[in-house]
């Protein structure tokens, strides 16, 4: 078993804030548990784009001379320049699909660009999932602004994470971690673990599998229906397990990530109620227990909680 380590002084996580006068979280309240377009469309696109571009490149506004008013980063219009052409035009993109969904043809009417500018720029911006298409085709904002978002505010995050990581070591006696997503994997962020005797070892920055436990089941549980499918292709838990999780608010996980060892976890939300990271406890199943979620959701599900309301606050800026 090689994440569970016998006797031994294990240090503080890396990068945990401190705790401020006041900044641990109410115990009462703990204690009770209340805290699009085709491949063949794509590949003709990317045989037009190098003609395309050099038509588009030369017309009004990117061949002619700027004007003092572009020199200084706005036109007499009120759009900003900066200078990068495909720049300027991949924002006017993103600020037609602020306002919602959008046609190739309700995009080329909002931006001003030529069809086939238009059109290469929201592919290239699909590609990269800044730019998803919704059940109707449409162009829509994509999944990769939220985490972006996220992991701008991920230091907020471990500045309060470290004394309820420390609280939920205290109160459960086993080892507690905080998980992100990233790509086809998670990372823990954040963790505190158990001084001595049996514990379940996961140091702040060891990359896990999104195929295999509890943590994983949260940060797939509230995605997207197109990457939900994807990543339970070679998971070890069902679509039904995920639903379940939906439901109740938290998930557990036996032998599922490495024999003997088990784990519960639960969200934490962004302002937005985007699940952005797992708070999780996880431990040695002899002594957690065959079901550890009866005894210890309530206490990970309050801990992911406060997590969440401490970052809606910083969000306000109060």
């Amino acid at each position: 078993m090689t994440s569970l380590m016998q006797a031994g002084v294990a240090g503080p996580s890396q990068r945990l804030g401190k705790t401020p006068a006041g900044s641990v979280y109410d115990t009462d309240a703990y204690d009770t548990g209340v805290y699009g377009s085709t491949d063949d469309e794509r590949s003709r696109t990317h045989v037009t784009d190098s003609a395309a571009d050099e038509t588009d490149e030369m017309t009004t506004g990117d061949a002619a001379a700027t004007t003092a008013e572009e020199e200084n980063g706005e036109t007499s219009g009120g759009e900003i320049h900066s200078g990068v052409g495909v720049l300027d035009k991949t924002v006017k993109i993103l600020d037609a699909l602020e306002s919602g969904p959008s046609t190739l043809g309700q995009l080329v009417s909002a931006t001003g660009l030529a069809r086939p500018t238009a059109h290469r720029l929201a592919i290239a911006l699909e590609r990269h999932r800044f730019v998803l298409r919704d059940q109707h085709g449409r162009f829509v904002l994509g999944s990769r602004f939220a985490e972006l978002a996220a992991a701008a505010g991920e230091d907020r995050l471990l500045t309060a994470a470290g004394p309820i990581l420390q609280t939920l070591l205290d109160r459960t006696g086993e080892s507690a971690q905080i998980y992100r997503r990233q790509g086809d994997q998670r990372v823990c962020i954040a963790a505190v673990e158990r001084a001595s005797g049996l514990r379940d070892s996961i140091p702040v920055g060891a990359m896990l599998s999104m195929e295999a436990g509890s943590a994983a089941q949260i940060l797939l549980a509230w995605e997207d229906n197109e990457r939900l499918h994807q990543g339970l292709r070679h998971a070890k838990f069902t679509a039904a397990k995920l639903a379940a999780v939906r439901k109740r608010g938290w998930s557990e996980s036996v032998n599922e990530r490495e024999e003997g060892v088990c784990s519960i976890s639960a969200p934490i939300r962004n302002a937005s109620g985007q699940v952005i990271a797992a708070i999780s406890i996880s431990g040695p199943s002899g002594r957690m227990g065959n079901a550890p979620g009866r005894r210890y959701a309530p206490l990970v599900m309050a801990a992911g909680k406060y997590l969440t309301d401490a970052l809606l606050k910083a969000s306000a800026g109060r």
